[in-house]
């Protein structure tokens, strides 16, 4: 029985401490709305409405902080950079990735992509001053290109838009460099944080991309 004015859990709201939460249908729906509808609802706006010739997917990267109930803050600071690529046996035993990698093989966009995300992580390091993030071992992923910051990927957008697709992963956003950034908000000039005279994280992340951005197309034109 609900007593008055004592108020009752939500039944559709996930308990994070449940430890059998991941086989719940709530979270199983949760991942399938962000992992795969929506996505795939953005690939159709990119492919059928908007027609970029390039899509950027800007990211702040992150680490394990432990329970979440007492994050710990972590010194680790890293950047890397995705594109597609790096497909496994049993994902291609799916007939939809197999279409999707050939036809993405087929478009090219290959020949953009890579050398692209090479002159964004070069342009972005050195703005940063990130070293690069090393994948744990694993098959899923592969080092590629000449920056040393550069990894392919079968991520499902990266897959699914059908222009070049560069994700960029800076900056571990629990670390307490990065942290203290972050709640240091927008600004304009520089700021004294942590001891250090700063560009805005947002305004240092912007600009470094579109360094990378500019240097890229201005040598490919020839400009």
């Amino acid at each position: 029985m609900q007593q008055l004015g004592v108020p009752q859990p939500r039944a559709d709201i996930l308990d994070p401490t449940d430890p059998a939460k991941e086989q719940t249908i709530g979270w199983q729906s949760e991942i399938l709305f962000y992992r795969y509808s929506e996505i795939r609802r953005r690939a159709a706006l990119v492919n059928f409405k908007l027609h970029p010739d390039l899509v950027l997917c800007l990211h702040f990267n992150a680490e394990g902080w432990g329970d979440p109930s007492t994050p710990i803050l972590t010194n680790a600071n890293h950047l890397h950079l995705l594109v597609n690529g790096s497909y496994l046996g049993e994902e291609l035993e799916f007939d939809d990735e197999r279409f999707e990698m050939v036809r993405r093989l087929l478009s090219r966009t290959y020949d953009e992509e890579l050398p692209l995300a090479d002159t964004i992580a070069v342009a972005m390091a050195r703005k940063t001053g990130l070293p690069p993030y090393a994948y744990p071992t694993t098959n899923s992923t592969t080092k590629i290109g000449t920056s040393d910051y550069v990894y392919a990927r079968n991520l499902l957008a990266t897959r699914l838009y059908r222009c070049p697709v560069v994700y960029c992963e800076p900056y571990v956003m629990n670390s307490k460099d990065v942290f203290a950034r972050i709640e240091a908000g927008d600004y304009e000039g520089t700021r004294n944080v942590n001891g250090v005279e700063r560009k805005s994280i947002f305004r240092e992340y912007a600009d470094s991309v579109a360094d990378g951005l500019v240097e890229y197309y201005a040598k490919a034109r020839g400009l």
